[in-house]
C-alpha cells in the first residue's frame, strides 16, 4: 500500500498575529517582515482598525501564507524583495483569474 503524508496549515480566518508571532512562524526577522510590509508584499490589518500610531502590528492569517511564500521565493530563487513583491501579485491575479473561470465554466457562458 502507497500512502502520502499530506502536510499544511489550518488557519481560522478570524485568527490575527501580532509581528513577533509572525516572524517566528516565517522563521524570520521581525525586521524581514517590516521590510515586506515597507514593500507592500503584506498588509497590516490593526491600522486600518485603530488610528494610533501606538497600536502594535496585527496581520491575518493570510499573511502567514504569503510571508511563507515570500521566504520561499528568496530562499529557493534568491529573488529581491521588490521581487517577490512582484511575484505575490502575480500569483494573486492568477489565483484570482482561475477562479473566475471556474464561475464562468460552471454557469456554461
Amino acid at each position: 500500500m502507497n500512502q502520502k503524508t499530506l502536510s499544511g496549515v489550518l488557519l481560522d480566518e478570524q485568527v490575527e498575529l501580532s509581528l513577533s508571532e509572525l516572524s517566528y512562524a516565517c522563521c524570520s526577522s521581525a525586521e524581514w517582515i517590516i521590510e515586506l510590509v515597507d514593500e507592500g508584499g503584506l498588509e497590516v490589518i490593526s491600522h486600518k482598525r485603530h488610528k494610533s500610531q501606538n497600536t502594535p502590528w496585527r496581520f491575518s492569517a493570510d499573511s502567514l501564507l504569503k510571508a511563507q511564500t515570500a521566504r520561499r521565493l528568496q530562499r529557493d530563487l534568491n529573488i529581491n524583495l521588490a521581487g517577490v513583491v512582484l511575484v505575490l501579485d502575480l500569483l494573486q491575479q492568477i489565483e484570482q483569474l482561475e477562479s473566475e473561470l471556474s464561475i464562468l465554466k460552471n454557469t456554461n457562458i
